[in-house]
């Protein structure tokens, strides 16, 4: 009854073989007596096939597993076999799956099939980030929240306290929680009281206060994505805060973890302008040994006319910039806000120079700003004059690609879970069935279409 077209049917050898170790993985989280258990790979089943279909809510998988027959063989459920309570995800999620990171472990060994099969080259890899925002609430707003709302920040301070204790709901509030006020300057009383209402405040602290996109500002979690540039295969993933700062630390964390777990070592790296900062440049070029294919992110050129950083030439033997008018800038070695060395020119070579007015204006004398991990910056300038950054240009697409898709074709428009590790449960799995569908065209090929006959 089940064509073998069907995504189900082509995705199930794959699945059979990753959740080969799963009761062994997760042996020692159940219990020999009591009522018999739910098997957790008709759980885990159920799940892909959520995520596979764009089936969101829980309540609604079950249904749909009550009733539709591929996916009652996919589960390996009989007609008459009871399908799961909604509930059971919940209990399971916050015990088991959770305390074993079996879903992590899921992931990798679909990475490990992939690449037993020739679909991970390990030569060239993309990251890329995008943001989400939760959508299922912690506090439902019973009345309209303008006739409730504080009036000011410290009676927000006051009220969000109080709403916070207002859900009864023990094993939730035991989990890490938030501070009682949003930090984020930003984030006046109407954008709180969104917060409220959205479930955010519950865990505020592990999300981010972010405006993406020109999008409305709004608390949200990054999804990082550590691809192979060569079948978009997705190496790693990360649940971050929705900050920029998180997401290039983030990718720090799967490079090396991609390079413990799976002995993979990139030549080089293709990111956005967000990637191009000294300090990630720099733990790349010189620690990593990875060539970075990644724009430079640039904040010294000037508009107004004045000489730029770039229009004064480096002079790396005597470690000295050299003016237009051929005057050296030095440094005394003193290294600013850990990040940042100060060239400075002679005051007396400036006062009588015949283009000051282009160079130092008000300044007694020019002073050049250098980044100490300049030199990976260099490398990363050189390499986007070249054929293969451009290249590498186009392949980053794959990444964004991979967004897209969770998007429009998975119904992955906006969390569902609470905290920092539901977003991370859910990444996972959005990364999971994406590789799965990866594997199933890359070794089967595109699914072949039953035409209709008509007698």
């Amino acid at each position: 009854m089940i064509p073998k077209g069907h995504l189900l049917r082509r995705i199930n050898v794959f699945v059979t073989s990753v959740l080969g170790d799963l009761h062994e993985q997760l042996g020692p989280f159940y219990s020999d007596i009591g009522r018999p258990s739910i098997d957790p790979e008709l759980l885990i089943r159920m799940l892909i096939i959520g995520y596979c279909f764009g089936i969101r809510s829980e309540r609604r998988l079950c249904e749909e597993v009550r009733l539709h027959l591929a996916y009652r063989w996919f589960c390996r459920l009989d007609l008459n076999d009871a399908v799961p309570y909604h509930s059971t995800f919940s209990e399971n999620r916050l015990n088991r799956f959770r305390e074993s990171d079996i879903l992590r472990h899921i992931f990798e060994r679909v990475v490990i099939a992939a690449m037993e099969m020739g679909l991970v080259k390990g030569e060239g890899f993309a990251v890329d980030a995008t943001s989400w925002r939760r959508t299922q609430a912690v506090i439902t707003a019973r009345r309209p929240m303008n006739s409730i709302g504080p009036r000011s920040s410290s009676e927000s301070v006051r009220w969000l306290s109080i709403l916070r204790h207002s859900k009864p709901k023990r094993r939730l509030m035991a989990m890490p929680r938030m501070t009682t006020r949003v930090v984020d300057p930003r984030a006046n009383d109407s954008a709180v009281m969104s917060a409220a209402t959205q479930g955010d405040l519950a865990v505020g602290s592990q999300s981010a206060w972010t405006a993406k996109a020109n999008k409305r500002v709004q608390f949200g979690y990054g999804l990082n994505y550590l691809i192979d540039i060569e079948n978009a295969v997705i190496v790693d993933v990360e649940a971050t805060p929705a900050r920029t700062y998180d997401e290039v630390a983030a990718t720090q964390t799967m490079l090396d973890r991609a390079e413990e777990r799976f002995d993979l070592k990139p030549r080089r790296l293709a990111a956005d302008t967000a990637y191009g900062t000294g300090k990630f440049l720099g733990w790349l070029v010189k620690r990593k040994k990875i060539i970075p294919h990644i724009p430079v992110w640039e904040m010294s050129d000037r508009q107004d006319g004045i000489f730029s950083r770039s229009d004064l030439h480096w002079d790396r033997k005597r470690g000295a910039y050299i003016c237009p008018n051929g005057k050296l800038l030095k440094t005394s070695g003193t290294v600013h806000d850990g990040r940042t060395l100060l060239y400075r020119a002679s005051k007396r070579d400036c006062d009588v120079c015949a283009i000051r007015a282009k160079c130092c204006t008000t300044a007694d004398a020019r002073k050049i700003p250098r980044d100490i991990h300049e030199d990976a910056r260099d490398i990363a300038r050189r390499k986007m004059k070249t054929k293969a950054f451009a290249k590498s240009r186009d392949e980053r697409k794959r990444v964004e690609m991979r967004f897209a898709h969770l998007k429009t074709h998975h119904g992955f428009e906006r969390l569902r879970l609470r905290g920092l590790s539901g977003a991370r449960d859910e990444f996972h799995l959005a990364a999971i069935v994406q590789n799965l569908k990866t594997l199933a065209l890359r070794t089967l090929g595109p699914p072949t279409r039953r035409r209709a006959s008509y007698a």
